[in-house]
């Protein structure tokens, strides 16, 4: 057999074929969609968002390198996606926290949630909502401190809609306030500061495809519908839909964390399912949780369930009965 007919019977695992897509290209339009969100944290929080957002970023570079050189792996970081982390860590943290626990929650969102499953893939928890996660429960009353922004009074502290509504009940929601909250012009965590340049960021996702549309509005939906049926039922005791949309990290979860590609269903029904458990667990602890805010804990709950979602609406191939 010549060298020539030896090539033709290479036989290797799939895949045969590659779209030339790789994480970095990814991450890096991750990145990209992420930069409005950014951009409007820095221009209503100033300094703060731009001194937690670079703390985020530098600590989970750090951390991931550190960690992957302690495995005698390599580094890892030029696929970015500690970078994407970083962020989305930065987006979920409140104005006035302490550089230093920014830094605590970076690394516990690498090196527990991300390099102790061995690093990108592997990880069943969104790393930075377990970082967020690990912060509020560790540190609640800095976590729960909002600054309001830069263009209504600096440097003063301020409840959120979310925290009002917990502190007093139901209040009027007035038209000029869900303008703000549309507009970012509202106190808040990072990622809270515009709805506006969060869609904008989204919609460059789904331009590249590298999300699905099901997940954003199954769950936007689901919350929308619940929060609906509970301000029909009584309006004095419930807050209407769009208080609930625009109010709190609905959208920044929604767009950014429920969809990550590792920690989220892959299949169109699964996604389906798994954006609908969102939304109900969202309303169901904001109306009776101890938290004023729902949406960090109903995707990591979600993400548990991400493998019997995948098993359970994964086709079945032709021919193939379905196993008990």
């Amino acid at each position: 057999m010549t060298d020539t007919e030896e090539q033709l019977y290479i036989v290797s695992s799939s895949p045969h074929a590659h779209s030339g897509d790789s994480v970095r290209r990814i991450m890096l339009d991750v990145i990209i969609a992420l930069l409005p969100a950014c951009a409007a944290a820095v221009f209503f929080f100033r300094i703060d968002a731009a001194r937690l957002i670079a703390t985020c970023v530098a600590a989970c570079v750090a951390t991931e390198w550190l960690c992957r050189k302690a495995m005698g792996r390599d580094s890892g970081i030029t696929d970015l996606s500690a970078v994407v982390t970083g962020i989305l860590l930065a987006l979920n943290l409140p104005p006035s926290l302490p550089t230093w626990m920014a830094v605590v929650g970076s690394i516990v969102a690498i090196a527990i949630a991300k390099q102790l499953f061995g690093g990108i893939g592997y990880n069943p928890f969104n790393p930075a909502l377990v970082g967020r996660a690990a912060l509020l429960i560790s540190f609640t009353g800095p976590m729960t401190t909002w600054s309001n922004p830069a263009t209504l009074t600096a440097a003063t502290t301020a409840a959120t809609p979310l925290r009002l509504l917990r502190r007093y009940g139901v209040y009027d929601f007035t038209p000029t306030m869900a303008t703000n909250a549309f507009l970012g012009n509202i106190g808040g965590s990072l990622g809270e500061a515009s709805v506006l340049a969060l869609l904008i960021g989204a919609a460059w996702l789904l331009w590249r495809r590298w999300i699905s549309w099901h997940i954003p509005v199954f769950y936007v939906g689901t919350v929308a519908l619940f929060a609906l049926a509970l301000w029909l039922i009584d309006p004095q005791q419930n807050m209407p839909p769009h208080f609930h949309v625009l109010t709190g990290g609905l959208m920044l979860g929604a767009l950014f964390m429920a969809t990550d590609m590792v920690t989220s269903p892959v299949t169109k029904p699964g996604m389906a399912i798994f954006g609908v458990g969102c939304g109900i667990l969202t309303m169901v602890i904001r109306r009776w949780g101890g938290y004023p805010e729902g949406t960090s804990f109903a995707i990591l709950i979600m993400n548990a369930f991400t493998p019997l979602i995948n098993r359970a609406t994964r086709p079945r191939v032709f021919g193939k009965k379905r196993s008990a």
